[in-house]
């Protein structure tokens, strides 16, 4: 299936989800997120949901994170240059929703790239062989292939994967995992 029917798809399958699903489902998500070998690293990158657009709840993830002491990494994006720069969050960090209405940090301690040793992803869908779609401008492409080869990619998803995204660039990044309420997904 192509991205821009992907897209459309998923986006409709969303808004679908009542607050008590996406709630209940976000829970599982981050249940499952403890089953990945993943707990031996330092810093972890997050994003913080656009609720408009009914993204997986990563507040239970970020309680678990914070839990185990981790180094929580949020960024802020450069709609011009497709930029993003990452943060550390902290207690200080203040959240202010950007023009389209996604969270991000206000400024606070730079954290770069190469640092970053695991990465949750939103997305709209994925396939079978770790492809993923999301909302077609390319930021976590360009932020992933900044990272160390070595970085984990970690895909959250409400959903089961698609047999195959047919419309694959070559500057597409793929996922090692993919997270949904019922299982996770290994590529």
């Amino acid at each position: 299936m192509l991205k821009k029917a992907l897209r459309l798809h998923y986006k409709t399958l969303r808004k679908q989800l009542s607050e008590n699903q996406l709630e209940e489902m976000s829970l599982a998500v981050a249940n499952n997120v403890l089953t990945l070998p993943v707990w031996e690293k330092t810093y972890f990158h997050i994003f913080l949901p656009i609720e408009a657009h009914n993204e997986v709840n990563t507040e239970f993830i970020l309680h678990l994170l914070s839990g185990k002491d981790k180094e929580i990494v949020i960024s802020k994006s450069d709609f011009e240059t497709r930029n993003m720069t990452h943060f550390l969050l902290t207690d200080n960090t203040k959240i202010k929703k950007n023009e389209y209405n996604i969270p991000e940090p206000v400024d606070g301690i730079e954290v770069p790239a190469k640092k970053i040793e695991v990465v949750f992803i939103p997305l709209l869908a994925y396939d079978k062989l770790g492809n993923r779609v999301g909302y077609g401008k390319g930021f976590y492409d360009k932020f992933l292939s900044e990272c160390q080869p070595e970085t984990i990619k970690i895909g959250l998803s409400f959903f089961e994967p698609e047999k195959q995204i047919t419309d694959i660039f070559e500057t597409d990044v793929k996922l090692d995992y993919c997270v949904t309420p019922n299982a996770v997904f290994k590529f």
